[in-house]
């Protein structure tokens, strides 16, 4: 940071704010309800990847709600064995 304060004196660091605007202040509580949903959708969104990517479930065309929902619930449940195979292959 000292090279770039030589050569930019007047450049600004957004590495570290912890709040939008000059003036607002920092609420923890906010702060950790932002850490716990980001917690979450961590965890959420990995299986969905694995949905999207593994199982190509991206688009589905209407065949039927019967035929769709079938189709949602076996993807659910192949991704669920395919997140805990570790697990289960250990207990195995």
């Amino acid at each position: 940071t000292a090279v770039i304060r030589e050569c930019a004196p007047r450049a600004r660091d957004f590495t570290q704010r912890r709040c939008r605007y000059k003036g607002q202040i920092v609420d923890e509580v906010a702060w950790a309800k932002n850490r716990t949903k980001s917690k979450v959708r961590a965890k959420v969104e990995h299986v969905f990847q694995v949905m999207k990517l593994k199982f190509g479930f991206v688009k589905v065309r209407y065949r039927g709600l019967k035929k769709n929902a079938h189709r949602l619930f076996v993807t659910c449940a192949l991704v669920n064995l395919f997140v805990s195979r570790r697990k289960l292959l250990a207990v195995a």
